[in-house]
């Protein structure tokens, strides 16, 4: 079932977003082709209530989010779960003025200081009448959330993607919604988070023992899936002790590194934000610290061949 995702000709637009059923009550909200800002979401229906994991980049597509839940014959949601406060899965929340949005304590306070951060990184994307509405309820470590006879589980692994992920586990379903610890088919984005807290996630990820696995990226997959990144991530971890030791930037050594069977990955310039984390963390800074977010921009959009990132959100 691990599958990748195509990528958009340039300058096509992707397709519209699909749904996919994964259980009785459960189904996986997914927006081709999983590029920038292009994520996905999750619909948990029972007992008469709806909860959400995630929303979207823009307000026509959370509209087209809350039409799935309608076309699906559900309840509109009374609880939204954020898996981390990147505003392609939280600046949706507002199109859903009723739920009540849960997120780890630093999705919070993450979703409050990024305010609409998005639009400066791409100020041509019509995001709509976007209202940052950050988490109401906050959790620290685990916490248990109950949508009629099913429950899903939040678990902090750490920092990762961000300071503040959540993995939302279905024991009884054994799916699991993995936020961006998981990219299926794209290449993995640790600017804000950890090296070394995202292998540490996937060992959390393991031993739930999931059967089916929805990425935050990308087709809805299976635990295959784990293996890729791992690989990835020791990957980075090698070439980042090997330049950083020789002296060069993380520039120089995404630019002559031979991505090998990486090179299949789309959205390749998050290489050289990667590399940057990479270094942060063998000079000893703290996981998760902030980097400086205009360099790592710049390097990307120079591996992107001076072009901006393209985002079709």
């Amino acid at each position: 079932m691990c599958s990748t995702s195509p990528v958009a000709p340039v300058g096509a637009e992707p397709a519209e977003p699909y749904t996919v059923r994964l259980a009785p009550g459960v189904t996986a909200f997914v927006q081709p082709d999983g590029g920038w800002c292009l994520n996905n979401a999750g619909i948990v229906t029972g007992g008469g209530r709806t909860a959400l994991i995630d929303t979207t980049a823009t307000v026509r597509r959370a509209r087209l989010l809350r039409d799935a839940v309608a076309d699906a014959g559900a309840p509109l949601p009374t609880t939204i779960v954020n898996t981390h406060h990147h505003g392609d899965h939280t600046y949706g929340n507002c199109v859903f003025p009723e739920a009540t949005v849960v997120g780890h304590e630093e999705c919070r306070r993450q979703t409050v200081d990024s305010g609409l951060q998005l639009h400066g990184i791409w100020p041509e994307v019509e995001y709509g009448d976007v209202r940052i509405t950050p988490a109401e309820v906050t959790y620290t470590d685990t916490l248990a959330l109950h949508v009629g006879d099913t429950e899903i589980r939040l678990i902090h692994p750490g920092p990762a993607h961000t300071v503040g992920d959540t993995i939302a586990w279905l024991p009884e379903q054994r799916v699991v919604f993995t936020g961006d610890l998981v990219f299926n088919g794209g290449t993995p984005f640790l600017l804000m988070g950890s090296l070394a807290g995202s292998l540490h996630s996937l060992k959390v990820l393991r031993e739930l023992d999931a059967e089916t696995v929805v990425p935050g990226h990308g087709p809805v997959t299976d635990p295959g899936a784990y293996d890729v990144l791992e690989r990835y991530f020791r990957w980075i971890q090698d070439l980042a002790r090997t330049e950083h030791a020789a002296g060069r930037t993380p520039l120089e050594a995404a630019r002559a590194a031979d991505l090998g069977e990486f090179a299949a990955l789309h959205e390749s310039e998050r290489l050289v934000a990667n590399l940057h984390r990479a270094y942060a963390e063998l000079e000893g800074r703290p996981l998760g610290e902030p980097l400086d977010l205009p360099t790592v921009l710049g390097d990307m959009m120079t591996m992107n061949g001076g072009r901006p990132m393209v985002c079709h959100a």
